[in-house]
């Protein structure tokens, strides 16, 4: 399926022993009889070390199984957060995220990089119940828990929201990850997040198999059978077609929002902050303004503590711009509910369903195009 193929070494935690001729400690010895006493103090102190990491290993797989026996919450498991300041690198990540932010559901993130039994990313646990696919995570949570982003739409609006989460998701999704881990897999790795004394290899080795990964896959699509330049006219057909369909308003399908947004923008987020200077950052940021409007739009709403440094202030007013620059980290490990929001001393922050975190309307980021046309002729 299109979400997120999993890489070669993502998944598992285990290890794989090798037993050395002869049994028991006396085989070990004899295994080792042939070489000098200090190669032998070093292979059984390497020996040690393993036994130890993984006795720690085991421990904090216990521990993590602890943590995770919570009565009534939702345990999402998804990739770690990238490097620059974006919350995922995977638009289904981004997408389930930013729908439990929309429907005002209190979560816990879990970045163990262990994929689903059906092998997806993301997936959430609710009561030991383990579900994946963001389609049948949505559906899960609208029947236990009530919540439900698209009653305010018609039969004809929910058919057009469906037929437009599927042209994303199996469409624009390919030509995206082509983009991010292909054509622009160098900058891709510089986001990946990974750390140790071999972090870089580690980060080259994972981002060229997942390269090969998404090569195979879009090749067995169909769509990466086509030329570079063919899969990008696809791409640039999807994203116009988005723009005609958001045209003025607030949302995809009107002035509220509804679970096609969440979709939307998981992917578009992508072309809008992880893949500078490319294609699809060009077109988001140029011709199809509306676009990277909806995308800030969204951000500042359900992500107040998600500032990037490179911002484009022509999106936000310069009150908000200012306010942006005093938003938290994004928490890596802890409950959040868009519900309970503070400030520094502890006070709770109203919301309403027009203003965002800052107090500012969410049209302040509703620029005006022939201001924006005339700054891109300066350029």
């Amino acid at each position: 399926g299109p979400e997120e193929p999993p890489p070669a070494f993502y998944g598992g935690g285990e290890i794989v022993a090798f037993p050395l001729a002869g049994g028991g400690a006396g085989g070990t010895m004899a295994a080792l009889g042939t070489d000098s006493w200090w190669k032998k103090t070093l292979y059984l102190t390497g020996g040690a070390l393993l036994a130890a990491a993984y006795l720690l290993h085991e421990l904090l797989a216990i521990r993590k199984e602890q943590e995770l026996d919570s009565k009534d919450a939702i345990i999402l498991h998804q990739f770690s957060r990238p490097t620059n300041g974006v919350p995922s690198l995977s638009p289904f990540c981004l997408k389930m995220e930013t729908y439990l932010r929309m429907a005002d559901l209190p979560y816990q993130n879990y970045f163990d990089g262990k994929l689903s039994p059906q092998g997806k990313m993301p997936w959430i646990e609710y009561n030991h119940k383990k579900v994946s696919g963001t389609e049948f995570i949505i559906d899960f949570l609208e029947e236990k828990l009530g919540v439900n982003l698209n009653k305010h739409l018609g039969p004809h609006e929910r058919a057009v929201s469906r037929a437009v989460t599927k042209m994303v998701e199996e469409h624009l999704y390919w030509t995206l990850a082509y983009c991010q881990w292909v054509e622009n897999l160098h900058e891709t790795q510089k986001m990946v997040s990974l750390f140790g004394p071999f972090s870089d290899l580690l980060k080259w080795i994972l981002c060229h198999l997942t390269k090969g990964i998404v090569k195979r896959e879009m090749y067995g699509h169909g769509i990466g059978r086509f030329s570079e330049e063919e899969m990008y006219t696809l791409m640039e057909k999807d994203m116009r077609t988005l723009a005609s369909l958001l045209g003025d308003k607030k949302y995809i399908m009107g002035p509220t929002v509804s679970t096609v947004d969440a979709t939307v923008f998981g992917h578009l987020a992508q072309a809008m902050w992880t893949l500078p200077g490319t294609r699809p950052e060009r077109l988001i940021k140029g011709e199809l303004i509306n676009l990277a409007m909806y995308c800030e739009r969204i951000r500042r709403k359900f992500w107040p503590e998600w500032h990037h440094d490179d911002d484009n202030t022509l999106y936000e007013s310069e009150e908000s711009s200012e306010a942006s620059k005093t938003y938290s980290p994004l928490q890596d490990f802890s409950f959040y509910s868009r519900t309970e929001t503070f400030d520094e001393e502890g006070n709770s922050i109203s919301q309403t369903p027009d203003t965002d975190y800052t107090g500012h309307s969410l049209f302040d980021s509703d620029v005006d195009m022939d201001d924006y046309r005339d700054h891109e002729q300066c350029k």
